[in-house]
């Protein structure tokens, strides 16, 4: 006789609702990264392996170069075969001499991982830091720039889900400092949030591949303005060497062994990106995100960003519920969110929707915090989620 299921309204705080089919449930990735990838991408690494100094690897890889130009608003861009992590670190040693006088401005954990790269490489770093869930001020950046050769930055910061106004913020630090070099951690804006690295006066935007790319990790971009490309040092750096990297990859080429599988499932990737117009695309990722932090906020939930980035949906739990709580509930449901981090760990949860998903599958993932919620014994009405998330979708 099967065993029957729980009643879902009356939860247990311990687990999933419906314990007998969590190995059942398809597993969802609904952490900022790595994302949900489109079968059909995932085939392209099944391919049969081709050479790197192949016709056929040149046309890809020229191919894939011209995609991201026009996902980046026409800054050249350079593919590395790394994170995105180690993208920034090429874009910082190719661009910046060392020991140089560096401002690091920061408001979570991205924007402070640049700072400590940048001492660790020997640079010169002054810190300006603003409270986790705020947004930097310009004014502030612009002040604290003078006398610096770069400023590093982080346009949507994953682990409070805020969106920095980086067209502001670089306006503001380039009437005090007129050379600054200004280096932008784009990982999980691009291809989410609108942005345009040479209409912004930005001189290299970083992401990679497992975020709004929408294919596993192991690539990262670095979209260059043209003043940016002709500073590129030739004497810092040897495999992270941007002035290498942008005189092969004008001919089709990488300086060294590239990652040329993830390169052609990106390909295919860019392709479904492109297929809608850049306004388009950043407002129906903007309306998901917003439509996850309406449902979460009709469960009693509280969004943690003052401005949020439609990158990933930072929520604090209900009052008495911990964030852990909650992922640990939603994971018993087959879906992998993250909760926050360092001291935010048990006061925030993250979701995203940068991968392979749609305004539905929004729709879904309310639905999916509704019974995570419910199996920790959160009081709401049903339907409440779902209800919300479809009139934000809406608007």
């Amino acid at each position: 006789m099967p065993t029957p299921l729980p009643d879902p309204d009356r939860p247990d705080r311990g687990g999933s609702p419906y314990p007998d089919l969590t190995g059942w449930l398809r597993p969802r990735l609904l952490a900022p990264g790595p994302v949900e990838v489109d079968p059909r991408a995932l085939l392209r690494l099944a391919q049969p392996q081709i050479h790197h100094r192949s016709p056929e690897a040149r046309a890809l890889i020229s191919s894939v170069r011209a995609k991201l130009q026009r996902l980046f608003a026409g800054a050249e861009v350079l593919l590395t075969t790394s994170s995105g992590t180690g993208a920034f670190e090429a874009a910082l040693t190719s661009l910046v001499p060392r020991e140089a006088p560096v401002l690091s401005a920061s408001a979570g954990k991205f924007g402070a991982r640049w700072g400590q790269m940048a001492e660790r490489l020997g640079y010169r770093v002054e810190r300006l830091e603003a409270p986790w869930g705020q947004a930097l001020d310009p004014g502030q950046v612009a002040a604290a720039v003078s006398g610096k050769a770069a400023l590093l930055l982080t346009h949507s910061e994953t682990s409070t889900g805020v969106l920095h106004d980086v067209e502001a913020i670089a306006a503001a630090a380039r009437a005090t400092e007129p050379d600054l070099l200004i280096l932008v951690d784009a990982v999980t804006s691009f291809a989410v949030a609108p942005l345009l690295p040479l209409a912004w006066g930005l001189d290299a935007v970083i992401a990679g591949s497992q975020k709004g790319a929408a294919i596993p990790p192991g690539l990262g971009f670095v979209a260059l303005s043209p003043a940016a490309a002709e500073r590129l040092l030739e004497a810092q750096g040897f495999s992270l060497n941007l002035a290498r990297e942008l005189r092969s990859q004008r001919l089709g080429e990488t300086a060294y062994t590239p990652a040329i599988n993830l390169i052609a499932a990106l390909d295919y990737s860019l392709d479904r990106l492109l297929s809608l117009d850049l306004e388009v695309l950043w407002g129906e990722r903007a309306r998901m995100s917003r439509a996850l932090l309406e449902a979460g906020v009709a469960l009693g939930c509280r969004p943690f960003a003052e401005r949020p980035s439609p990158a990933v949906a930072t929520l604090c739990p209900p009052p008495g519920w911990a964030a852990t709580e909650v992922t640990r509930s939603l994971q018993a449901l087959g879906a992998r969110a993250a909760a926050g981090q360092d001291a935010y760990k048990d006061l925030t949860f993250r979701i995203s929707l940068m991968g392979y998903f749609d305004r539905y599958d929004a729709l879904a993932v309310a639905g999916l915090l509704e019974e995570a919620l419910a199996a920790l014994g959160c009081p709401f009405e049903r339907g409440a989620a779902v209800r919300a998330a479809w009139e934000a979708l809406g608007t």
